[in-house]
């Protein structure tokens, strides 16, 4: 069995290193997204408090929410099987803890 590392230094330098290689692979129970590198081949699981929908414009630099959902879990979840392959992680923020 894989080590389990607890700690998301694993998960900011496999995305600053090579972040195209991340993909989201599934949502499972208690709110945990997972991601995979194919680069590494690391799993990462990151908990979530909320996720929030916002419109795709390809600059993630002021995005805005979509507050009809304030939870977009589940609109992930359809996301996710209907088009996995085109799901990215394109950004994340350790101070804020925070993935985009």
């Amino acid at each position: 069995m894989a080590e389990i590392i607890r700690s998301g230094a694993f998960l900011q330098q496999c995305w600053s290193v090579h972040p195209l290689c991340l993909t989201v692979k599934r949502v499972e129970p208690e709110r945990i997204l997972v991601l995979t590198c194919s680069s590494c081949r690391m799993v990462h699981r990151v908990t979530t408090d909320s996720v929030a929908r916002y419109v795709s414009t390809g600059d993630s630099s002021a995005p805005e929410p979509d507050t009809a959902q304030p939870d977009g879990l589940v609109t992930l979840k359809i996301c996710l099987s209907a088009h996995a392959p085109a799901l990215s992680l394109r950004e994340m923020d350790v101070f804020q803890d925070a993935l985009w």
